[in-house]
């Protein structure tokens, strides 16, 4: 699944063609369609096809931005206002090109879902190759609850207050510290992949409790989780799979991994080891990290 690194790629790659267009027509997939007639919110969620193009053709596109995993787009038409929040599931991607046949990526020129022919002649192509992901057309953030939850950004200055704060919540006290940094309600945007190699940098077991982190432990992880961030997106985020950024380029961040899907670890030469973790598959050096 996309995480921070890889969506802020995404958004990097599009926004500079994107931004001041208007969107002209927009065109759904067989797959969008027939999935919608037989009542599955395929790609396209919470609003009908027909509404999703009456909201959206015709509107300006004025700001994309990233909202942890989420791609938005603010756009206007007149004095109505909409946003387009879009989340790449496991193996979607946005794609910026003259025509389709342009999309390097076999795969994902395949399984196209939705187009959006602008203003400039360009198409911004949305692609899903396993169809996890969503692209809701709402009147505000109110109308889709869970974005409020979020937390500021790891990069914003209050990012820190607040991640050290939610330990102090009886809810997350008992939980393993890679359930609490992988909830998005306490650091926006670390997925699976960040959060091993934070944890790594960090010392820190996977399965650690978060009532017995130090201060000196808390502090620590939280500063490798930006790092961890950071890092991935200097090297283009991680592409183990299908992740492409929005040219079709691959990213190298998984050149750089210390444990997610190692084999021996860099530091000690122990072996990298996994275990389940809040459900999700943990690689950690049992050496290294306590």
């Amino acid at each position: 699944m996309p995480e921070l690194p890889e969506v802020e790629h995404v958004k990097r790659g599009i926004q500079p063609f994107i931004e001041g267009e208007t969107i002209e027509r927009v065109v759904f997939s067989d797959k969008v369609a027939e999935g919608k007639a037989a009542g599955r919110e395929t790609i396209i969620k919470g609003i009908t096809l027909d509404d999703f193009k009456q909201y959206s053709e015709g509107y300006t596109i004025e700001r994309v931005a990233r909202l942890s995993k989420y791609i938005t787009f603010n756009i206007r038409k007149a004095d109505e206002e909409r946003i387009l929040v879009s989340h790449l599931g496991m193996a979607g991607g946005f794609f910026i090109v003259s025509q389709l046949e342009d999309i390097s990526v076999p795969n994902y020129r395949k399984h196209w879902h939705v187009i959006f022919e602008l203003s400039n002649g360009m198409k911004l192509i949305y692609s899903d190759i396993r169809r996890f992901g969503e692209i809701r057309n709402i009147s505000d953030y109110a109308t889709f609850p869970s974005l409020l939850e979020i937390a500021p950004d790891p990069f914003d200055d209050e990012a820190y207050p607040h991640y050290l704060e939610s330990f102090n919540q009886k809810f997350y006290q008992n939980k393993p510290v890679k359930q609490f940094i992988l909830d998005h309600r306490v650091v926006a945007g670390c997925g699976n992949i960040y959060a091993c190699e934070a944890l790594f940098e960090s010392g820190i077991d996977p399965a650690r409790l978060v009532k017995d982190l130090t201060q000196e432990e808390k502090d620590r992880l939280f500063q490798h989780v930006r790092n961890v961030l950071e890092k991935g997106i200097k090297y283009g985020g991680t592409s183990i799979s299908d992740y492409r950024h929005a040219d079709g380029a691959a990213g190298t961040m998984q050149l750089h991994l210390n444990v997610y899907k190692q084999k021996v670890c860099h530091n000690c030469g122990s072996p990298i080891e996994t275990k389940i973790v809040a459900g999700r598959n943990s690689h950690y050096c049992p050496a290294c990290q306590r």
